[in-house]
């Protein structure tokens, strides 16, 4: 969870993410655990800036090979 989805926008400050939204997506993620868990695996979950997390989990796991990412499109006003 990147803290930067949970400020306000930059242009009228409303929040980027509701609580709605949230409460939704925090029921997709322990749903997507349980069922990756059903199959054997997990699923791993931390909280910060992707450029950090992912570098950390890198250097913990060791033997990566790959990563996979995709980048929010931005409307450029």
């Amino acid at each position: 969870f990147d803290p930067r989805h949970y400020l306000g926008t930059h242009c009228f400050g409303f929040p980027k993410t509701g609580p709605h939204r949230l409460r939704f997506l925090l029921e997709s993620v322990k749903d997507l655990r349980e069922t990756l868990k059903k199959k054997g695996s997990t699923l791993v979950v931390r909280k910060g800036k992707p450029e950090d997390v992912v570098c950390d989990l890198i250097t913990q796991l060791g033997s990566v090979s790959a990563v996979a990412f995709h980048e929010e499109v931005r409307e450029v006003l």
